[in-house]
């Protein structure tokens, strides 16, 4: 993730190959760019042979905050970890703005016991799933729909999509408390990423290169200005370093123009991370 000078533009749509119009975004916990690098080989081999940006941040302190500048183009003034009970927000998210616009929007969450779930439970944390926040009426009937359970890298819904190559043109991909790296080790998520990534790689959404899978850190550990890694995976990306200072503002509104939508709120004002890496 060294720094480069400049950013390496490459092919939105490879040819004979359908343009990118499909995103995973698999959210991990509480890491520096130096804790990643060290520590998660697998994760750092990907990066190599694809993409990172190297001056990535998160909006602030703690995680909920970010997870919702990501799903809805801002952290609502919200400053703590609370569940959706004490944050019930107006508006439109990424979500229900794809689906009202006509596209595809999911939630997978590991651990997560019934769809939406909002209170934690076990390994799941309802702090993690952004969607659950957002209290108007089509959203929340939108997030029972929508929001499930993720399963395993053989079975449940997310391997199901991405083997059927129906994957939604968004889908918010939520590990468990032990997964994301908030409670277990570093090697501990990168062997989570080895099951998983290999998976959705070989599924015909990725082959077909309409599909970039983005993993990010929802914030730092408090040490490096909220600095956290931030790697694209698509096949058209070969060994690309983004300089440009990015955010998860960027990462919002780059999900909605991607599918010739307006950003949400703050999201408006932030870089496009897809022309960044010129998969737009």
């Amino acid at each position: 993730m060294a720094p480069s000078p400049r950013p390496t533009a490459r092919s939105t749509s490879p040819r004979g190959l359908a343009p990118v119009d499909k995103v995973l975004v698999i959210m991990e916990e509480n890491r520096t760019v130096a804790d990643v690098s060290a520590n998660m080989p697998f994760l750092m081999s990907q990066s190599a042979t694809f993409g990172s940006a190297s001056d990535y941040y998160a909006i602030r302190h703690p995680s909920l905050p970010n997870y919702l500048a990501i799903a809805g183009g801002s952290t609502f003034g919200v400053t703590d970890d609370r569940g959706p009970a004490a944050h019930q927000l107006a508006g439109p998210s990424v979500f229900g703005s794809l689906l009202a616009a006509g596209r595809r929007a999911k939630t997978y969450a590991e651990a997560m016991p019934d769809s939406c779930q909002l209170r934690n439970h076990g390994r799941y944390a309802v702090r993690h799933n952004p969607w659950t926040y957002f209290a108007d009426p089509a959203e929340r009937a939108s997030c029972t729909q929508f929001d499930v359970a993720a399963g395993s890298p053989t079975s449940g819904a997310l391997a199901d999509d991405v083997s059927a190559g129906t994957l939604p043109n968004l889908g918010l991909v939520v590990p468990d408390l032990c997964h994301d790296g908030h409670d277990c080790s570093a090697s501990v998520t990168d062997a989570w990423l080895q099951s998983w990534l290999p998976v959705m790689e070989a599924g015909p959404d990725f082959r077909a290169a309409r599909l970039a899978i983005v993993v990010t850190w929802d914030e730092d550990d408090r040490k490096t200005a909220n600095r956290v890694p931030m790697i694209v995976i698509h096949p058209s990306l070969k060994h690309t370093q983004v300089a440009e200072r990015l955010d998860h503002y960027a990462l919002s509104g780059s999900i909605l123009r991607m599918a010739g939508l307006e950003p949400l709120r703050e999201a408006g004002q932030a870089p496009d991370l897809f022309a960044a890496f010129g998969l737009r």
